[in-house]
């Protein structure tokens, strides 16, 4: 108990160190898209969603706005929101943000509390009915800005087969898993070498599927 007790104190001082400083260094960069997305389309700078938090425990999170005002929200089946390639809701600004910049001002989140920087992706209120029993596991700690499941494939594999991603950081959650993922993140922001890993995913994905014919 002790020994995790350390792991949650020492996790959450590095959300709050790396949070704070993140934000005080991508200050101009925060600045330079607000001006972007208001320049490029009417509406708000942010775009406030209700989340799902620790333990099922609602709260607001932030992003920048990637969409036009008023668009229709689409979902799939399981209550996920869906964002299809080439989404005539998406602005041009928007297209670039959603290369993973929108997600910036969540490190305002992480520094309320509300998330960490590495944990599963804060699912939509509508998403919970859906959870199977072991799948509310991923509700047992704070959601991230990235996660396993981001560096395994994102949005281009199945929800249900990410929930198994987030489902086995709870079971796996350490500092050093922690630091692998977020290493990982940095090729979300490259597409040669996200491209590269998906390929990857869909032959090992591929190779499961022949062993258990």
């Amino acid at each position: 108990m002790k020994s995790k007790s350390l792991k949650a104190i020492v996790k959450r001082t590095i959300d709050i160190g790396v949070s704070l400083a993140g934000i005080v260094l991508l200050a101009p960069l925060i600045i330079v898209i607000a001006i972007l997305i208001k320049l490029d389309s009417v509406g708000p700078v942010f775009h406030l969603s209700r989340r799902l938090g620790r333990d099922g425990k609602p709260f607001t999170i932030y992003k920048f706005r990637s969409m036009y005002v008023g668009s229709l929200v689409l979902r799939n089946p399981d209550g996920s929101y869906r964002v299809n390639k080439k989404d005539q809701r998406v602005t041009r600004v928007g297209r670039i943000l959603r290369l993973g910049f929108d997600e910036i001002p969540q490190l305002f989140n992480v520094l309320k509390g509300n998330m960490s920087l590495i944990g599963p992706r804060p699912d939509p209120l509508e998403a919970l009915p859906h959870y199977l029993k072991e799948e509310r596991r991923r509700l047992l700690v704070r959601p991230g800005i990235t996660g396993l499941a981001q560096v395994s494939g994102r949005t281009d594999i199945p929800w249900r087969e990410r929930l198994k991603y987030d489902v086995e950081y709870v079971k796996r959650q350490s500092l050093w898993l922690d630091c692998k993922i977020a290493f990982y993140t940095i090729f979300e922001f490259l597409p040669s070498l996200r491209d590269r890993r998906l390929q990857r995913h869909a032959r090992l994905s591929s190779q499961a599927v022949g062993k258990h014919r």
